[in-house]
């Protein structure tokens, strides 16, 4: 056989490291880092060598399945022709809609959605037929804060503000672990090597966080923080700011408004209240604030442990505050805008909140997205707007949303459930028809989400690695034929069959470097430079690049800045929280929330599945390493093993997201073997950021004692 070289970006997280792929026939020779990839410079981790594990896992499904309940009460699942399949879904979808209304309907779609460009251009094909109240994604477990403060501030949901680490010389992290995530709302390939290079030129980095983490341990300074305190420590910065007449806005104060409404609603949060709730003293906050302020080019960046928490939005909106009144927002060396080659800012809405709320909790949109902490009970709660049907894509929210258990039950009263996604999982265990798509590497890959978040501009397009095998759908095709079966019982038109590289191609052509610029790019230009195509660093953009309608920035947002005195009664003397723990999640490497367990060469080694505990706590309850212990909270209680060890602080417990592949009924043998325990069967789907929606995964109360 003929051996052959293909290029490809990884899709398996947000740095979209570029590979070199070799194959023979059918089989995978190897998998490099591609040196002349401009953003990734030839780095790769561990999941991208397991892309063959994925493309060759004999438990990944190659054709739809239906749900079978046989006299003896057993389910299984068996497969069935596609006609079948996408017939069965659509009716199911559309006699909901025709009986019950559009809201019986529900849409659930999980994280690798954005990881593959087809579904994220053609989803459209099915939804925009479906025009639910009743949508849901995994953003409401994740960056939902990250948004809000993006469109408050600048505009639009996707003005991400992106480290601009190469050229900076002060970093203040809070929440994030880019060692372990390769970057999150910020696509940093090679960051190991890039904190090197940062610190040795002298730069700071200061880290906050329970948990000294793989990033903590390589950082100038690492400070513990107690969970759920950030939102002071990030104010009192704004505090000292203030006060100590810190403010250096520089080009940004021609275009900002609101600044005094700042400097009276930061008044009451000293650094003294900060210190006797964060655990950090009044003396370490004002220095940074200082040294912060004082930097010629300085970040302040937070990620998932301050998003996820209860003052999530809060937290990101203040954090941009704090780059803004420094003036190290569109500063090089600070926090800048992405310009991509398919400029989703210009191509997508600017997203909305709390337009409709949740029937049950009055919970608020974001995005025509409701929290995915309430998807369990609108399904439950009887009533107009009930769901009745539930649609998941690439999404397992039994293992990735707050209480799995209830959530799981849930799905068992649904009349039909229908899910595209390759797996016999957690969640598509309870679905009629499971309609696995192409494997990642049957289909072209174009990255349209993170080239968003990227540290520099570059555009990358490579076809698949295989040929999709006979009879097989890629995601984009499962749409459009459900989207046509749909519009056909209901009478509408239509959705077009059209590739999405012919819809990237023409965003690329109508691009900022597209027809009529100097680079004149197209599908074709990507095509023939198959390691992608350097675009440049991060250029300032603003005022022209705000997506608001008067072109400004204004800092005094009425949603966080009423959101405050809910911070301060939350920590006002006489509050006290009786619970002995906090429990925090964490990641590692080979990993990605809960979809990559069933591929050995991610999964071996030691067992990571474990309750980290600091010693002082473990010799109070008198328990010894590896000991099982049980780790209850308001909704639920589990079993894990004890790790006792001083990376987090007293007082904090932390166990890793997506694990508990225990159910029966999966199809996913490498996992089960690896199951371990789903920290959110005892998270608290009404445990929320009040000010958003989002789900407070992280500082949840819980006991913990001897199993």
């Amino acid at each position: 056989m003929t051996r052959h070289t293909h290029h490809r970006a990884c899709h398996l997280c947000e740095a979209i490291c570029g590979l070199i792929i070799e194959t023979e026939g059918e089989q995978i020779l190897s998998i490099k880092g591609d040196r002349n990839d401009p953003l990734s410079r030839g780095h790769i981790c561990p999941k991208a060598v397991a892309l063959q594990d994925i493309h060759n896992d004999p438990d990944r499904l190659r054709q739809p399945f239906k749900k079978v309940r046989h006299a003896d009460g057993s389910v299984t699942h068996e497969p069935i022709a596609w006609d079948e399949a996408l017939d069965k879904a659509a009716a199911a979808m559309a006699d909901s809609i025709e009986r019950y209304g559009v809201n019986s309907v529900g849409v659930y779609m999980g994280n690798p959605t954005i990881h593959n460009y087809g579904m994220m251009t053609h989803q459209g094909a099915l939804f925009k037929l479906i025009r639910t109240n009743n949508r849901f994604s995994a953003t409401s477990v994740d960056q939902l804060p990250h948004h809000l403060a993006s469109m408050w501030l600048f505009g639009h949901k996707l003005m991400f503000p992106i480290p601009d680490i190469d050229r900076s010389n002060y970093f203040l992290m809070l929440g994030g672990n880019p060692l372990a995530s390769n970057g999150s709302i910020w696509t940093v390939p090679d960051i190991k090597q890039r904190i090197k290079d940062f610190k040795a030129r002298g730069g700071q980095l200061i880290v906050l966080d329970p948990r000294r983490t793989e990033t903590a341990e390589v950082a100038t300074e690492h400070h513990f923080i107690k969970p759920g305190t950030d939102a002071l420590f990030i104010m009192a910065l704004l505090h000292v700011i203030f006060r100590d007449g810190l403010v250096n806005m520089g080009k940004l104060a021609e275009f900002t408004d609101g600044i005094e409404h700042i400097a009276a609603a930061v008044e009451a949060f000293t650094p003294e209240l900060a210190e006797r709730h964060t655990g950090i003293s009044a003396a370490t906050i004002e220095r940074i604030a200082h040294d912060f302020a004082g930097s010629p080019a300085a970040i302040c960046y937070g990620r998932m442990g301050v998003s996820v928490q209860r003052f999530g939005a809060l937290n990101q909106w203040a954090i941009q505050v704090i780059n803004t009144v420094t003036g190290n927002i569109d500063r090089e060396g600070g926090s800048m805008f992405t310009l991509p080659a398919v400029d989703q800012v210009r191509n997508t809405g600017p997203g909305g909140f709390g337009r409709h709320r949740s029937r049950q909790r009055g919970l608020p949109e974001f995005d025509r997205e409701l929290p995915s902490a309430a998807l369990a009970e609108e399904i439950t709660t009887p009533g107009e707007g009930q769901i009745k049907v539930l649609f998941t894509g690439a999404g397992n929210p039994v293992l990735s949303t707050p209480n799995g258990r209830n959530l799981d039950a849930a799905l068992e009263q649904l009349d039909f459930m229908v899910s595209l996604d390759p797996y016999l999982n957690e969640t598509t265990r309870h679905a009629d028809i499971i309609l696995p798509p192409t494997s990642p590497l049957e289909h072209d890959h174009y990255d349209l989400g993170f080239h968003v978040n990227a540290m520099r501009n570059t555009a990358r397009y490579n076809p698949a690695v295989f040929e999709k095998p006979e009879g097989a759908l890629h995601d984009w095709e499962i749409f459009v034929g459900l989207g046509e079966r749909v519009a056909a019982r209901l009478g509408l038109e239509a959705p077009k069959r059209i590739p999405p590289h012919l819809i990237i191609d023409a965003g690329i052509k109508g691009g900022p470097y597209g027809e009529g610029t100097e680079l004149n790019l197209s599908l074709q230009s990507l095509i023939d430079t198959p390691s992608g195509i350097d675009l440049g660093d991060l250029q300032p953009l603003l005022p022209d690049r705000l997506q608001t309608k008067d072109k400004r920035i204004n800092l005094a947002t009425p949603e966080p800045l009423s959101d405050l005195p809910r911070l301060l009664a939350e920590f006002s003397e006489s509050g006290s929280d009786s619970s002995p723990f906090q429990l925090i999640g964490r990641r590692h490497v080979r990993d990605c929330n809960s979809w990559m367990h069933n591929y050995h060469r991610l999964v071996k080694g030691k067992n990571r599945c474990t309750l980290m505990m600091h010693p002082e706590d473990a010799a109070t309850l008198k328990l010894d390493d590896r000991a099982l212990v049980s780790v209850a909270s308001r909704i639920g209680q589990i079993e894990a093993l004890l790790e006792i060890t001083d990376q987090v602080m007293p007082g904090v417990v932390s166990l890793p997201h997506g694990y508990g592949h225990d159910r029966a009924g999966i199809r996913m043998d490498t996992a089960i073997v690896h199951k371990g325990v789903s920290c959110n069967d005892v998270t608290d789907h009404e445990y929320l950021d009040e000010l958003s929606g989002n789900a407070a995964v992280n500082g949840v109360p819980v006991s913990v004692s001897a199993a």
